[in-house]
């Protein structure tokens, strides 16, 4: 199934489905960091043999966007400057490839300090390379080759650098996850939504997290108005940060928000056989991100 838009797990349990909760201590889970700066999504297409290079609009189901040459730059990024130019690098420079890959553009390199979006990357050692781009995922077309209805799963290859391109692949591991049992969870009292009920109560929260508002249990009870939801809310929040706080990661640049408070990232992507569900402090880099991020994409 397409996973071009992956939810926060703490949203995904107001229809009453509990599933991320099982997926955020799974065994033998993927986690990859994830990293800011803008969607680009890269490779070649099999329907005609061409490389391509687009942003996330690669997976849009109408308007296609995909770039073979600089007319198409023109033609679909030429109103974007600072898209197009990124995307016109890429175009150049990216080794060619017979599959088909997502990533974040974190910015060009020759410089120990990096910030293309909210979060600022300061390297130990300055890359040479003209561009740095984290890869995140490999795309996989079905049989109807349409990108919008594509497979995504983690990227499990590592990139070797070439002259041009540095490639940020930070390592993420965790301890062996606590056992739990979903069924401990009492939620014969809990007042689930409808799915278009669950739509509207994020979208609410995402605007009182972009004003600066704290989810406090009484702000919660006015978006989704049963108690005993704005609990287990708050609880799937809780077990969140506690698998936050768990992750070992290694290979990653120091990271600051706000230019002067360092943090360990954006966040996480988590992966296994309940899904995918991003893992991010959304009072903290959500907010950054509404305010100040170019290519915010939380």
């Amino acid at each position: 199934m397409p996973q071009t838009h992956i939810e926060h797990p703490e949203d995904t349990i107001l229809t009453g489905d509990l599933t991320a909760i099982e997926a955020l201590y799974a065994k033998g889970s993927k986690i990859s960091m994830k990293m800011d700066g803008m969607s680009l999504v890269w490779g070649t297409n099999p329907e005609n043999g061409k490389f391509f290079v687009c942003t996330k609009a690669a997976f849009n189901k109408k308007k296609i966007r995909l770039c073979y040459n600089h007319d198409d730059l023109y033609k679909y990024f030429g109103h974007q400057m600072e898209v197009f130019d990124i995307l016109s690098h890429c175009l150049k420079y990216l080794p060619r490839t017979e599959n088909i890959y997502w990533g974040d553009w974190l910015g060009f390199g020759r410089s120990h300090v990096i910030q293309q979006n909210t979060l600022t990357y300061v390297f130990a050692e300055k890359p040479d390379q003209k561009l740095v781009i984290a890869p995140h995922t490999q795309v996989f077309l079905t049989q109807d080759g349409l990108l919008c209805n594509a497979v995504c799963k983690p990227l499990e290859e590592i990139f070797d650098d070439t002259n041009i391109v540095k490639w940020i692949q930070p390592s993420v591991d965790r301890p062996v996850p606590t056992e739990i049992d979903i069924t401990d969870i009492a939620v014969d009292k809990i007042q689930f939504m409808t799915p278009s009920e669950a739509s509207v109560a994020i979208r609410n929260i995402n605007g009182l997290i972009r004003e600066g508002v704290e989810l406090t249990d009484s702000v919660l009870l006015d978006v989704l108005g049963d108690v005993y939801l704005v609990n287990l809310y708050q609880m799937v929040i809780e077990m969140k940060e506690d698998v936050m706080d768990s992750m070992i990661i290694n290979d990653a640049p120091m990271t600051f928000v706000y230019e002067d408070i360092q943090v360990d990232g954006e966040g996480f992507v988590i992966y296994n056989e309940f899904g995918s569900y991003k893992l991010v402090d959304r009072p903290c880099f959500a907010y950054a991100n509404f305010n100040s991020g170019k290519f915010a994409n939380n």
